[in-house]
């Protein structure tokens, strides 16, 4: 048996890009997934943490409502959602911070989230931080870009660079994405 301070939830809900997996504890949520053709590729994608955690779609009521406005509008921020993330290393935890600071619509350099999370000279350390985001969406990875204005690292594959390109042009309103330089 699981006790309250380890307890896990999930739940796996379909958007108009494709499926989401969503991870919570107590705490707040501990993942979440890029959308992908399938339930159960979400749950694969979820980790050894959903291996034992409660199929609980109340917990994410409001979560779900927000992703829903999200991918029908692209204005929906979750920068006041309770994220879990007491086991990561403080500079990710300051990375993804200033990551989920970046307004929708917008783009930002790795340069200046590695400036923005305290770390100016790592930029590369700042990609890393986006590689390892285990929150995408909620903490919008796809904003940032390389300092040429390219799309560079997001998700593994091609395909995933379309999606940071749709998830783009979704937060801008236009057919073609700008992507401003900050």
């Amino acid at each position: 048996m699981t006790d309250k301070a380890t307890a896990r939830f999930y739940d796996v809900v379909e958007t108009k890009f494709g499926w989401m997996g969503l991870l919570a504890s107590p705490h707040g949520i501990r993942r979440t997934t890029l959308p992908q053709p399938s339930a159960t590729d979400c749950v694969a994608l979820l980790g050894h943490e959903a291996h034992d955690a409660e199929f609980a779609p109340e917990r994410f009521a409001d979560l779900n409502k927000r992703l829903d406005h999200y991918f029908a509008s692209g204005e929906t921020e979750f920068d006041d959602e309770a994220l879990d993330v007491s086991d990561a290393p403080p500079f990710l935890r300051s990375a993804w911070q200033a990551c989920g600071s970046i307004p929708a619509g917008e783009t930002r350099t790795y340069l200046w989230l590695a400036a923005s999370a305290g770390r100016p000279r790592a930029a590369r350390a700042a990609g890393q931080s986006m590689a390892r985001n285990r929150f995408p969406i909620v903490v919008p990875c796809h904003r940032v870009i390389a300092s040429d204005g390219g799309l560079r690292g997001f998700g593994r594959g091609a395909s995933q660079l379309d999606l940071k390109r749709r998830l783009l042009d979704l937060e801008s309103g236009a057919s073609q994405a700008r992507f401003p330089r900050t």
